[in-house]
């Protein structure tokens, strides 16, 4: 087999957090990674330090609520990494959005980013795919709450209750062109975003970082949160072989906190 064949990967929102850990795990995997993201400065530094470690990298500054900015960043990936094979849309924001206090600009931020982004990403993707002569991956990343609704996040579960919708359609239109549409579901992730919560919510309550953070925690069926690599390797997961008969499909990394 042609080593590069199935081997290039974009990954959006990949220069932090879960996504810089998909970046680097695809990149393990033998994929040459697009690492796209708003801020190109840490994109940078992640297809820095794949390059570095050995692996095949590329930083590219994308705008995933504008439909030109994701097409372009699938353009470059193609025309410095050789081919096109799987998009991560990973990119989202999840801001506390009590209903009695969301305004339009919240409103059309977290849906501009979170549903329209994946969008973009889902038709990019696939239009190039199709163009390129071959099938494909698309991976959006939904969340344990766009499977059951969480309290104080009416913006960000159903957003992503919306992801799972656009996944399972896709899907469905894709198939023939040997297109596999798929999702992850991440629970609460160690990452610098979930910091910042676990602070607000310690103190709060005149507690400190680690109390803040075991309140997330105690509902889980394992009683901790997840590391990012551990959702990583889920995506990996679903961007290799092994998943080729999945499709329209949410894979739930929470360690127990959704039963479906």
């Amino acid at each position: 087999m042609n080593e590069d064949k199935n081997k290039v990967a974009l990954v959006t929102g990949g220069g932090q957090g879960i996504g810089e850990m998909i970046s680097r795990r695809l990149a393990v995997d033998g994929f040459a990674v697009a690492v796209a993201d708003l801020n190109f400065e840490t994109a940078q530094k992640v297809a820095d330090s794949i390059n570095k470690n050995g692996g095949n990298a590329l930083a590219i500054q994308v705008n995933v609520t504008e439909k030109e900015s994701v097409e372009a960043a699938i353009e470059k990936t193609v025309e410095v990494l050789g081919d096109f094979n799987v998009i991560v849309n990973n990119a989202g924001v999840a801001p506390i959005s009590p209903i009695g206090d969301i305004d339009q600009m919240l409103y059309e931020k977290v849906y501009n980013v979170n549903v329209a982004g994946v969008l973009w990403g889902i038709q990019a993707a696939a239009n190039k795919f199709k163009e390129l002569g071959h099938g494909g991956k698309i991976i959006n990343a939904t969340s344990q709450a766009g499977v059951v609704g969480n309290p104080g996040l009416i913006l960000y579960c159903s957003s992503k209750f919306a992801v799972r919708g656009m996944t399972q359609t896709a899907a469905r239109d894709l198939a023939e062109f040997g297109i596999n549409v798929n999702a992850f579901a991440p629970g609460i992730v160690k990452t610098p975003m979930m910091f910042a919560i676990a602070h607000d919510v310690g103190e709060a309550a005149g507690k400190d970082d680690e109390w803040g953070m075991n309140q997330f925690a105690q509902n889980i069926a394992q009683k901790r949160l997840s590391e990012p690599e551990e959702v990583a390797a889920g995506v990996s997961f679903l961007a290799g072989p092994d998943s080729i008969l999945m499709t329209g499909q949410t894979l739930i990394i929470d360690g127990g906190m959704q039963f479906h």
